[in-house]
């Protein structure tokens, strides 16, 4: 059994993997491969793509085995987060930032799991002449994550610091 406060960071990391996961499907169900749709003119478009490599599709053209690579790497990283969560659920910025990025690892370990990709359609540009590589929510979640943990390092109290 859980103790109570883990609940709700699990509970967090169980919404964007939903989120991340409904939108992934709405987005498959409605567009075709490479199609777009223009949401801001020259900001921003949804569009179906897949990746099946890593963050800005490194290594999508290894031959296959990132596949296996990255999920079990994502499986990994999520067990030692619900451990974390475990330890730290107390520390409201730092779990929060762990629990965004166990819902993203494990939204898109699902897509590499059942389809061999992960499903990306946000797509932020510059007036048609730079593209930042789509994503997806399961991304956001890790990218709002790893910023949360960074300014909690920064916020941190040093053993010096504390007072006794």
């Amino acid at each position: 059994m859980l103790k109570s406060g883990v609940g709700r960071w699990l509970a967090i990391a169980l919404l964007v993997l939903i989120l991340d996961q409904a939108s992934k499907h709405t987005i498959e169900a409605l567009f075709q491969f490479g199609e777009q749709l223009t949401i801001i003119p020259g900001f921003f478009n949804l569009t179906l793509a897949y990746n099946p490599g890593a963050a800005f599709s490194f290594l999508a053209d290894a031959g296959g085995w990132q596949r296996y690579f990255f999920t079990a790497l994502a499986l990994g990283v999520s067990v030692f987060i619900v451990f974390l969560l475990k330890k730290h659920h107390a520390e409201t910025r730092y779990a929060l930032a762990m629990s965004l990025i166990l819902g993203g690892a494990l939204g898109n370990a699902i897509d590499r799991m059942l389809l061999g990709h992960v499903i990306d359609f946000i797509q932020i540009h510059y007036q048609q002449r730079w593209y930042y590589p789509a994503f997806n929510i399961a991304d956001s979640g890790i990218c709002v994550g790893a910023v949360l943990m960074v300014i909690d390092s920064f916020r941190r109290e040093t053993p010096s610091e504390k007072t006794v």
